[in-house]
């Protein structure tokens, strides 16, 4: 294959992707470097994945946290943004074990969501599936 031939520029670029999107996902979930400092004091490290879907009625947020204990999150609603912020702790029986793959991250997450215009009144989010289920009632 030669320079002129596509086939070999468009697998050059697909390879360069793939290695671009492997270096996102490097970075975006990296461990937290103060997890032993006091929660008010530490940095997000992480941002969950989240789909936002609108009713009638009812702005609809999931939160992809797996593992996540639902009294370590909080929700609120500050000059039209949403925050969902809490932490992912590794349980303590599982601190002695032997990593083989760890790919979930750790440690102190935060999302900010603009919402669309409107005034919202948040639901008690819980846990459905894996995910974080907020509903943002229209008032």
């Amino acid at each position: 294959m030669t320079k002129s031939d596509p086939r070999a520029w468009m697998w050059s670029d697909a390879i360069e992707m793939l290695n671009r999107a492997e270096r996102m996902h490097r970075e975006m979930f990296q461990p937290a470097r103060l997890a032993e400092a006091p929660a008010r004091q530490r940095v997000p490290c992480w941002e969950p994945p989240v789909d936002v879907l609108e009713t009638e009625r009812e702005l609809i947020v999931l939160a992809a946290l797996p593992g996540v204990d639902p009294e370590r999150m909080t929700a609120t609603i500050q000059n039209g943004v949403l925050t969902i912020a809490g932490e992912r702790i590794l349980p303590a029986e599982f601190h002695r074990a032997t990593i083989h793959r760890m790919e979930l991250p750790q440690g102190r997450f935060e999302r900010h969501l603009a919402l669309p215009a409107g005034r919202y009144e948040v639901a008690r989010p819980r846990v459905v599936n894996g995910c974080l289920a907020i509903v943002l009632r229209k008032v």
